[in-house]
């Protein structure tokens, strides 16, 4: 079956096709002025476009939102098995919202797709499907074409969702998620030893950590 196929009508038997907004709601982060931010430990994290890599959310720093706004912002607030999309710049990256980042809040430039019912085999699914190349090349195909490139919400609640029968819904979102996490998991040893190599080469070249005569 080709992704052509599929959007058009021609589906295996068992299964559906809807649209995304038949599916979930959507609904931007909320817009924040400067000094609604600080990195305090007790300020609320928020989820950046930059932080989504690999269907899964990696802050590089902590930034997050005073306390006393996101107070003010409880709608907003994630839950584990929302799902995070670019909708402006790296239009199209999306992530899987774990327990991890369940109470944090995200930026403007994304958007928080919510299933009308919690079912956590869904959203892995959903989250594998949203970043498989036909659906991003759809996206891509939609987005504005400008300075920074966009998508809207509208344009997004009407991508076609393919859906297999549960248990094979279910298979495929748990095996993508698992190999998502070990990407994760891998791409965060890189980075550690990348930095500690830099550190190291700094002292050895440097004769901080010199040999003993």
């Amino acid at each position: 079956m080709t992704w052509e196929n599929g959007a058009a009508g021609g589906l295996p038997p068992g299964w559906r096709r809807l649209s995304l907004d038949q599916l979930c709601t959507s609904q931007v982060g909320p817009h924040l002025r400067a000094e609604d931010r600080t990195d305090e430990r007790e300020s609320v994290p928020l989820v950046l476009p930059r932080d989504l890599a690999h269907q899964r959310i990696s802050p590089a720093e902590r930034v997050g939102v005073v306390a006393e706004k996101a107070r003010a912002l409880t709608r907003h607030l994630l839950r584990a098995g929302d799902v995070l999309i670019v909708r402006t710049g790296t239009v199209g990256r999306c992530a899987l919202v774990t327990d991890e980042q369940s109470g944090w809040l995200c930026h403007a430039n994304l958007v928080r797709l919510r299933l009308d019912r919690p079912d956590p085999s869904l959203a892995a699914y959903l989250a594998g499907y949203l970043s498989a190349g036909f659906a991003q090349d759809w996206i891509h195909q939609r987005s504005v074409s400008s300075v920074i490139p966009s998508v809207s919400t509208r344009v997004l609640g009407g991508l076609p969702v393919l859906l297999p029968p549960l248990a094979e819904q279910r298979a495929i979102g748990e095996t993508l998620a698992a190999l998502d996490e070990k990407v994760r998991v891998h791409t965060e040893i890189a980075r550690a030893t990348g930095e500690y190599r830099a550190l190291l080469a700094d002292l050895l070249m440097t004769g901080a950590l010199g040999g003993e005569e």
